[in-house]
């Protein structure tokens, strides 16, 4: 199997080359970066936790799915091939919006994204790959919001984020 690379960008979100992942990590640059967003018929999203044999945020809870895009895919197609494989399900999706953030994690690896936010819709039960999900639930968004102020530690630094500053952007009712 070969490396992942993950696609190096400046501010303005064009690509300036390609770096293994885990290296990009290491150093922390900037690199293009999704988070799915998946809510079903009752306006509740699709939550999951990260399996706990992740290298940087196991066991915490997040979005429906987020990886990197692969040179020459769109964010939409990226998005859809990452469901598929963390999820087991394919649905459409669009972007919402985009936003850069870094946060350092305890392992000495660091998040420095431009991360596109992608919306879809799902009403039926995922086929998770344990490889990568642990668990799923659905929440409200409100529900969501309480517990991320009650537990914070339970979620990831970027979904935390996406909820501080973008919740207008996901709040879809």
């Amino acid at each position: 199997m070969t490396e992942e690379h993950v696609i190096l960008v400046n501010e303005k979100d064009e690509q300036i080359g390609l770096m293994p992942k885990l290296e990009a990590h290491e150093k922390g640059v900037l690199h293009r970066a999704f988070s799915v967003f998946i809510f079903n018929d009752d306006n509740e999203l699709m939550l999951q936790q990260r399996a706990l044999d992740k290298y940087h945020t196991p066991g915490l809870w997040t979005n429906t799915c987020c990886s990197h895009q692969r040179e020459g895919e769109s964010n939409v197609e990226a998005g859809r091939r990452r469901l598929q494989e963390e999820m087991g399900f394919v649905t459409a999706i669009e972007e919402s919006t985009s936003f850069v953030y870094k946060s350092p994690f305890e392992n000495g690896l660091t998040e420095h994204e431009y991360d596109h936010i992608l919306i879809g819709y799902f009403s039926g039960k995922p086929n998770i790959n344990p490889d990568e999900v642990a668990d799923w639930k659905w929440m409200s968004l409100d529900a969501v919001k309480a517990d991320i102020k009650l537990h914070p530690e339970l979620y990831t630094s970027w979904f935390k984020i996406i909820f501080d500053k973008f919740y207008d952007y996901i709040n879809i009712s």
